[in-house]
């Protein structure tokens, strides 16, 4: 049997020639345009202190995200009408289709993410800002799930 090789991705070598969302860094470490045969994609995902995304999603990509550190809430849904908040150690999986938006409540310290997609090459589909009502992150009203 024939092993393929590890391949090990230096932090210099990320790429940040990805698929972008307004609001967001997205850096491709295992990709095709890295040499690396896979069926998978891997990144990181970085938002700075105060931003936050445009509402986006991934089409067929199934997306598994680990909080590495800072603190981000996320919305989803049909109109934003859902929302969690993440914190350092967290993971997070954002299924096919599903419109989301990140958003990075500190004044601060940025939010990082390691992102592993379900495909080789990354999908980001930017939908319109007016796709949702704004979000007021000082409310209480907002609910927590997870």
């Amino acid at each position: 049997m024939q092993y393929q090789s590890i391949r090990v991705v230096r932090s210099e070598q990320l790429d940040s020639s990805t698929a972008q969302t307004p609001g967001s860094q997205r850096f491709a470490a295992i990709h095709p345009g890295a040499g690396i045969e896979s069926p998978i994609w891997g990144g990181l995902f970085l938002v700075e202190p105060g931003a936050r995304t445009g509402i986006h999603h991934h089409g067929e990509q199934h997306t598994i995200a680990y909080v590495l550190n800072g603190t981000s809430y996320v919305r989803w849904g049909e109109r934003g009408e859902f929302n969690a908040t993440l914190h350092a150690g967290d993971f997070l999986f954002v299924p096919a289709w599903l419109p989301h938006q990140e958003i990075n409540p500190s004044s601060e310290q940025p939010f990082q993410w390691i992102v592993v997609r379900s495909t080789s090459e990354p999908i980001v589909v930017n939908l319109p800002d007016d796709s949702w009502s704004d979000i007021d992150l000082g409310a209480t009203h907002l609910r927590v799930e997870g």
